[in-house]
């Protein structure tokens, strides 16, 4: 999500402040801006592969300016140069909003490398949103933590959180442009407001948007990422008792093993992470919608450990569950530790658990069938012309028979009829 949100804001900057528009055939654009993700593996060898075409075409003689952004260019800098010399800039997320001097400095001959890690985040631009009903919205940069397998630390920088009063005027722009939902992005969103005086709470600012956001404006504001070491109650408050706040908790778990917890240095156990789940279940209902992520074939983990982490996932049974096996990433603790876990043993381990995960996820679906439910219409269903595509509020896709362009952005009451793994299948209740 973080990516996504980092793509609008620079596909704003060149179109609102450098007059430049979107093409579908790259082969034919003047500026060329790939924004990379760091965190799944191959993510450099894939961007070299993406580089290849724009810089033979360059080598031939054309003009064209070729920008890296994002957390790979933050994480490489200079050496991107070296490898594929036709760059013009690489920059780190933090330079986002300074794209347009950037580019300038550009025009004037320069190769420029912009990765200061101490420069302070600014969310000056308009984004160029990527769907029409639900947005994007950063309430705060980077992470102060240190897990032992991540790189976003070092190529996001320490934290950094933005104002309530800026994060709102960002909602009230939304709110008049037609947008119904907004998620609140954040590495750790827990850390919100900790770095800002006065000091503030997530809580707070779930609290303080619930309030001054209009109503009939936008409906929902969803969140992500959670991190259970410093998930508060409050939150889970926040989430039961404001009428905006979905009813969907993001925690990501990663392991069910407590010495692997420890050794991923995320700060809590097996048992302080259930305690927030039933925490959970009890204030904000057992139809609250919990989602997770899960790292499989972390080094040092044995079949005991793994076991663990099924037997967390058993307990739990997230609503959606993203699943990764571990990949050692650049600069990061356990990329040099010897304990690796074959790769074979990951994939088949990352395979028990996305079957596990299908498995409670179509139990957590099938609960749906025969009730009448809110949905928020966002587009139509791309696999059948004749439905739509909308949300619970817990986060669940429904399809069903609509218009898209009388149905688009309202929400609706949509009785369920059909549980699939992932997502549900209704029919709307007309008056």
């Amino acid at each position: 999500a973080l990516p996504i949100s980092d793509t609008e804001r620079l596909e704003g900057i060149l179109q609102n402040q450098l007059g430049l528009e979107s093409i579908s055939t790259a082969s034919n654009a003047d500026v060329i801006l790939l924004n990379t993700c760091t965190i799944r593996d191959h993510a450099e060898s894939k961007l070299y592969d993406a580089l290849g075409p724009h810089a033979a075409r360059k080598r031939k003689g054309e003009q064209l300016a070729i920008v890296v952004s994002g957390c790979v260019a933050q994480q490489e800098g200079e050496a991107l140069l070296k490898r594929i010399p036709e760059i013009d800039l690489v920059m780190g997320p933090q330079y986002t909003s300074r794209l347009a001097d950037l580019l300038e400095d550009v025009s004037r001959g320069h190769q420029v490398v912009a990765t200061d890690p101490s420069l302070i985040h600014e969310d000056l631009s308009r984004p160029i949103r990527g769907h029409p009903v639900r947005a994007w919205v950063n309430v705060i940069h980077g992470c102060n933590e240190h897990c032992t397998y991540c790189v976003v630390p070092g190529v996001r920088g320490v934290e950094q959180s933005r104002t309530m009063e800026n994060i709102l005027k960002e909602c009230l722009d939304l709110a008049e442009q037609g947008y119904k939902e907004v998620t609140l992005l954040g590495q750790n969103i827990d850390a919100y407001g900790r770095d800002i005086m006065p000091r503030r709470t997530f809580a707070d600012l779930l609290t303080y948007l619930n309030e001054n956001i209009p109503s009939g404006t936008i409906e929902r504001i969803r969140y992500v990422t959670s991190h259970p070491r410093y998930f508060s109650d409050r939150v889970i408050d926040a989430v039961a008792s404001l009428d905006k706040v979905c009813e969907c908790f993001h925690m990501p778990f990663q392991s069910g093993d407590d010495s692997v917890l420890k050794d991923m240095r995320r700060g809590y156990t097996f048992e302080s992470y259930m305690s927030i789940i039933r925490k959970i279940r009890k204030i904000a209902g057992v139809d609250a919608s919990i989602c997770g992520d899960v790292i499989v074939g972390f080094p040092g983990e044995d079949d005991a450990a793994f076991q663990r982490t099924l037997d967390l996932m058993e307990e739990v049974k997230f609503d959606n569950l993203n699943t990764f096996a571990y990949s050692p990433r650049p600069n990061t603790e356990a990329a040099n530790w010897e304990n690796q876990v074959p790769d074979e043993v990951k994939s088949e381990r990352l395979q028990i658990v996305q079957r596990l995960a299908a498995q409670h996820a179509l139990e957590r679906s099938e609960r749906y069938v025969g009730q009448t439910v809110e949905i928020l219409v966002e587009d139509r269903n791309p696999k059948n012309m004749e439905q739509v595509m909308g949300r619970t509020r817990q986060g669940r896709q429904v399809f069903f028979d609509g218009d898209i362009n009388e149905l688009r952005g309202e929400i609706v009451d949509v009785e369920i009829l059909e549980a699939r793994t992932w997502s549900l299948v209704g029919k709307m209740i007309t008056a």
